[in-house]
């Protein structure tokens, strides 16, 4: 399949940049070099004022796609699938091979990146960050599963994985490098080890080691995130009001 056909389907929700499989997520390396394939056989145009290659374009949508796109100057661009149901507040931007879930919402400045996966009904809050990887081609995007909730002003790089119906406090960073301790279960998630369903994750600290003892004699401390509980009666209570925003 050449780079139009792709982003023809990609835009239709039929083809994906990742996707799971027998409940593993998996990355769609042939939708990953038709997009470098696209951007390579881009040429720089002008367009209502911006500068972008010819063929990745911001979609346009209308009322019978049932998408609220707020005016403020948000952007989706070609090659990204956003479905029925979604708001996007102003000012946002969904970039080329991301996914975003029916009933979503993305708030005021934030990035969907390149190739992101969103699912159905998920918050992102105003501020959010999402990263997008394009290459390596092998690398695993950020995925952010259904129902997950995500507070205002965090950062998930590195193709961080947040399970179903799990919240993210805000001002959280994830990437491959930051811990997450789980409070609950006593135990330090494995590398690349998605955040784990109903979850709810705030930002913390850790120590520096020992080991680096000047640091250690200024009591510095490093980057973290934990796990503090899982989602229950009282947390879901706290997260209706977005219900009442729709």
């Amino acid at each position: 399949m050449n780079w139009e056909n792709t982003l023809e389907e990609l835009e239709k929700g039929n083809l994906r940049a990742a996707y799971k499989e027998n409940g593993e997520w998996k990355v769609n390396l042939d939708v990953k070099r038709a997009i470098l394939d696209a951007f390579k056989a881009g040429k720089l145009i002008e367009w209502e004022g911006f500068v972008d290659k010819h063929n990745l374009l911001p979609q346009k949508f209308t009322a019978e796609n049932n998408i609220r796109l707020v005016p403020g100057g948000s952007s989706v661009r070609k090659g990204a699938y956003v479905s029925s149901g979604v708001i996007i507040m102003p000012p946002s931007y969904i970039n080329i091979g991301a996914y975003v879930g029916e009933g979503s919402m993305v708030d005021s400045n934030s990035l969907v990146g390149s190739c992101a996966q969103i699912g159905k009904n998920v918050h992102l809050s105003a501020g959010v960050q999402i990263g997008g990887v394009l290459e390596p081609i092998g690398e695993r995007p950020v995925i952010i599963e259904d129902d997950a909730f995500i507070g205002a002003g965090s950062i998930l790089v590195e193709g961080i994985l947040v399970g179903k119906r799990a919240v993210i406090a805000p001002g959280v960073v994830l990437s491959k490098s930051v811990p997450i301790y789980d409070l609950v279960n006593k135990r330090v998630l494995e590398k690349g080890e998605a955040i784990p369903e109903n979850a709810v994750v705030i930002p913390g600290t850790r120590p520096v080691k020992k080991e680096n003892e000047w640091a250690h004699a200024q009591g510095l401390s490093l980057n973290c995130a934990l796990i503090v509980k899982y989602r229950d009666e009282k947390s879901d209570a706290s997260l209706e009001l977005e219900q009442f925003l729709r």
